[in-house]
């Protein structure tokens, strides 16, 4: 199973509307990353920095290739716009990969 981790920053005082969203994601967008193999999903925060990470059951580039082909997706990232800072990479459409440097199992 391979690991994808990705970090982002929510803006300034749209902490609270960040996690509401999040308690009410679309079943859609949740039906979607499960079809991309994703699953062990988690976000955290400090401050306004995010840090997320999750696991690819079917590999990342296939995760990859879902969410960049899908419509929810992208309504998805339009709806977060306002309260949701990411850096994008324009080959995959997703989050930049974090490098992996250390890991205890």
């Amino acid at each position: 199973m391979e690991r994808m981790a990705w970090k982002g920053r929510i803006k300034p005082g749209k902490k609270a509307e960040y996690v509401r969203r999040h308690n009410e994601i679309w079943p859609e967008m949740v039906e979607v990353l499960k079809a991309a193999g994703i699953c062990n999903y988690s976000i955290f925060c400090c401050g306004e920095e995010l840090f997320g990470y999750y696991e690819c059951e079917k590999g990342v580039a296939f995760a990859e290739k879902t969410q960049a082909e899908s419509p929810v997706v992208q309504r998805w990232n339009d709806y977060m716009q306002d309260v949701l800072e990411l850096e994008m990479d324009p080959v995959t459409g997703a989050q930049p990969k974090l490098e992996p440097v250390f890991r205890l199992d």
